[in-house]
């Protein structure tokens, strides 16, 4: 399972949803390999924090997904009109039970 984060302003987080799913929804699910997907988001105060779960069948497919380093994140042309913090780096688990 990979994991990442970003915030957005709170008055950013709708659109930011809609270009997600445009972008990085398409970008995941579009990779062979990938097992699903869960785009979330929850505001605190004045931003909004997006966490991305994926589900991946091995090394080979996330890589195909994030390039031969798979710690770094992936971004698209416009992340950074609505991050105002993001992480750089993803963090895997390895996934021993799911229902």
């Amino acid at each position: 399972m990979r994991t990442w984060r970003g915030w957005t302003r709170a008055e950013d987080a709708a659109a930011y949803e809609k270009y997600l799913l445009a972008t990085g929804y398409v970008g995941y699910t579009s990779t062979a390999g990938n097992r699903g997907v869960c785009f979330t988001r929850r505001d605190v105060g004045g931003r909004s924090e997006f966490l991305l779960t994926s589900l991946w069948e091995s090394w080979e497919a996330i890589r195909a997904f994030a390039g031969e380093d798979p710690s770094r994140a992936v971004f698209y042309d416009e992340d950074d009109r609505f991050l105002v913090e993001r992480e750089l780096v993803v963090t895997h688990h390895e996934v021993f039970a799911a229902s």
